[in-house]
């Protein structure tokens, strides 16, 4: 029922930054929490952060915090991920999900029921 749709990925130099959408439709009211994971070729999907659909708590791994930032926008059914100095190793395919159910945790990929369909980031040095 719920789609996603990812957008604004592209190619940066280091230290640069994109913002990145996710426009959700579709029984939207019944989510709890919106996420973004990323994986790089060969790699395992990797947690990036998530928001609170209804609330707006925001957890970010260490691996990205001070540099990320998700935030949301009710009104347009979207969430972006805003990311800053931007390092080669982030380059990877971003996804963005959406769990209906509530769960003990969300930064393990299964725990999440929709998914879009990733947008491509390439940060060079």
């Amino acid at each position: 029922q719920v789609q996603l749709v990812e957008s604004g990925g592209g190619s940066v130099q280091a230290g640069g930054s994109l913002r990145l959408s996710c426009a959700a439709s579709g029984g939207t009211f019944s989510l709890y929490v919106v996420g973004w994971f990323r994986q790089a070729p060969g790699q395992e999907r990797e947690f990036v952060g998530n928001i609170g659909w209804s609330g707006a708590t925001v957890f970010l791994p260490d691996s990205v915090k001070g540099r990320f930032t998700i935030s949301k926008d009710n009104a347009k059914n979207s969430v972006y991920l805003q990311m800053n100095s931007l390092k080669p190793e982030d380059t990877a395919v971003y996804y963005c999900a959406a769990s209906g159910h509530y769960r003990s945790s969300y930064y393990r990929s299964p725990n999440y029921d929709y998914w879009g369909q990733g947008t491509q980031v390439t940060v060079s040095s």
